[in-house]
């Protein structure tokens, strides 16, 4: 019987993590609409993707570079905005500022919940950044509290809070002072008023008498609080080239990561020189590596496949997860010949039909199907759903393998298909081949909204009636109140 607390424990998982990739991205999003040049920096911080049987322990940087200007972002998302970050006072690394410099920023973002699937979250705020010098200076200067240490499953960390006043609905300031800041609400017209003081901390007003505020934006606080900040694009490949040899780790990485995005026989030879120092830490070499292959440099793809038979799996997985961001043909083959090869570890050759499905190239197509016929569930699992993927890109070209394929291998396929759903009804008449084709052409076609179909749904009567049935019956039942329905206790 399935461990129930183990699931429960895996959907709040993935609500934190796709929570907080969700504001990642819009953090992400609003740095590029500012100007900036953002990359990811810490690899999966847009991602939903959970990483259950190999542990990837990776260096510790912020979540987003501007490599232009070269400050790094941290962010932090909420359902109930407050100017927090988590602290370690046992782990260094686990420090709240670790790896942050003076000019780099945290963003502050909330989300909300809009719907019940873990990844059903909007954000519901604007961005806010505060600098990192700003906060350093506030809680040096004693202008922070902590709170008690977290629970054993939150590792014991504390919170630093530093006190700030939130408007919980949109309006226009009316009046500040020294003591409080008062604005009318805008769907009431309420006054609403707020202390300047808070946990025996005075903040300064952030807004002015006439200014509009918005939901959730901070307008009182013991630090600085800004919408925007501007890039002055003065990072150079020379400032990397210097940073690559850096006595942080978390620099190098940073070096390594963002010299992809400038081109020069120095950063090449920059880039080898430290990609051959055995000393160097795999992942800064890799991500050296990395930068070389989206430059179509042979020796980054060298590097990274002999990291595909890296003794520690956790650097096997990493570099297929690696492969899977760089859009080159060259990356996708590795990456079919890691999910063919029988010889490799499954949960590396699982990760490499993700990577595919990230990819999201043709050529991969045969190779996610023929994995169909694989004995382990999880190579199987990962291929159908890059299979998805690759589905609303190339419907006809995914189509048009289903009559060719072995039955065992039609699960697979029928389930992408009908993920993307992008077909139409003269696109699945044609399938209708065999006794086992017409259940799974209902399969596809019963687990659609009828609304998208139903135009088109006689033509399926009057070629085949039994498959029709199948598919009305399968709309009945997935459109009935019952469906979904949990029993508990």
């Amino acid at each position: 019987m399935a461990n129930k607390r183990a699931f429960k424990s895996d959907v709040s998982f993935l609500e934190k993590i796709s929570m907080g990739a969700i504001g990642t991205i819009a953090v992400f999003n609003n740095l590029r609409e500012q100007g900036h040049t953002p990359i990811e920096l810490e690899r999966g911080s847009r991602s939903f993707k959970i990483w259950k049987d190999i542990k990837i322990k990776r260096i510790r940087v912020p979540d987003i570079l501007c490599v232009a200007c070269g400050k790094c972002v941290e962010c932090r998302t909420k359902t109930k905005l407050e100017i927090s970050m988590s602290h370690s006072q046992a782990d260094p690394e686990r420090g709240w500022d670790y790896g942050l410099d003076d000019n780099d920023l945290v963003a502050f973002v909330v989300c909300s919940k809009t719907g019940d699937k873990p990844i059903d979250w909007q954000v519901s705020s604007p961005i806010q950044y505060v600098s990192v010098k700003d906060l350093r200076l506030a809680y040096e200067g004693g202008r922070a509290t902590l709170t008690q240490p977290k629970g054993a499953e939150e590792g014991f960390e504390m919170r630093i809070i530093w006190p700030a006043a939130i408007a919980n609905a949109p309006g226009v300031v009316t009046s500040v002072s020294r003591e409080r800041l008062q604005y009318r609400r805008e769907f009431d017209g309420r006054i609403i008023t707020l202390r300047l003081s808070k946990r025996g901390q005075v903040m300064v007003p952030l807004v002015k008498e006439g200014e509009r505020v918005g939901k959730n934006q901070i307008i009182a606080s013991v630090v600085p609080v800004s919408l925007i900040f501007p890039c002055d694009k003065s990072a150079s490949e020379d400032y990397y080239i210097e940073l690559l040899s850096s006595t942080s780790l978390s620099k190098r990485y940073t070096a390594a990561k963002a010299l992809a995005f400038f081109t020069s026989p120095q950063i090449a030879n920059s880039l080898v020189d430290k990609l051959n120092d055995s000393r160097e830490h795999i992942y800064v070499r890799l991500e050296a590596a990395a930068s070389l292959a989206r430059q179509d440099d042979i020796r980054g793809y060298d590097f990274i496949k002999r990291c595909l038979s890296n003794e520690y799996l956790q650097n096997r997985l990493e570099a297929v997860i690696v492969l899977g961001e760089i859009d080159k043909d060259v990356s996708c083959q590795i990456l079919i010949d890691t999910l063919l090869d029988k010889e490799q570890h499954p949960e590396i050759r699982a990760g490499a039909a993700w990577a595919l499905g990230e990819l999201r190239k043709k050529e991969a197509i045969d190779a996610l199907i023929e994995s169909f016929a694989a004995i382990e569930e999880n190579i199987r699992i990962e291929a159908a759903r890059a299979l998805a993927k690759l589905a609303r890109h190339f419907t006809p070209e995914v189509i048009n393998k289903f009559p060719e394929i072995d039955h065992s291998k039609r699960p697979g396929i029928s389930w992408a298909l009908s993920k993307a759903g992008k077909f139409s009804i003269d696109d699945m008449l044609g399938l209708l081949t065999d006794e086992d084709a017409r259940q799974w052409v209902a399969y596809i076609i019963g687990t659609q909204d009828p609304q998208g179909y139903i135009h088109e749904i006689e033509k399926l009567k009057e070629r085949d009636q039994e498959v029709y049935f199948a598919v009305t019956v399968l709309w009945k039942i997935m459109t009935s109140w019952i469906w979904g329905l949990e029993e508990y206790g």
